[in-house]
């Protein structure tokens, strides 16, 4: 929720530093750069959340913990870099990515030995 509301500050932030009032998304590139890391991040928040319940659950809550702080500091050097500069995301993107295929992982495998193992 935290990171939520800060990327959406920095929206809000651009929008007054660059004179774009809603709903408009169009204008300086600094504010479309932050407006698409915002919206980005936000789609992937989702997904993010249900993986990191389901393998708390059904694998281990620590491992799942771990892997949930590792993506939320690259998802904010992904937003960070992605507001300097469209090439600054990437680095930051595979790794988030890496990361949400690992929760991915860790949720499978928990899931099968709780259903299939007793």
């Amino acid at each position: 929720v935290l990171f939520s509301a800060y990327f959406a500050m920095q929206v809000i932030y651009a929008r007054r530093k660059y004179k774009i009032s809603p709903p408009e998304t169009k204008g300086h590139p600094e504010f479309e750069r932050t407006f698409r890391a915002q919206a980005n991040c936000s789609e992937y928040f989702p997904i993010f959340i249900s993986l990191l319940w389901v393998a708390g659950i059904f694998f281990h809550q620590g491992v799942t913990a771990a892997c949930g702080l590792l993506y939320l500091y690259t998802r904010l050097k992904y937003f960070q870099g992605y507001a300097v500069a469209a090439q600054g995301r990437l680095g930051p993107l595979y790794a988030s990515a890496w990361l949400l295929w690992v929760l991915v992982g860790l949720a499978l495998a928990g899931l099968l030995a709780h259903f299939l193992w007793p």
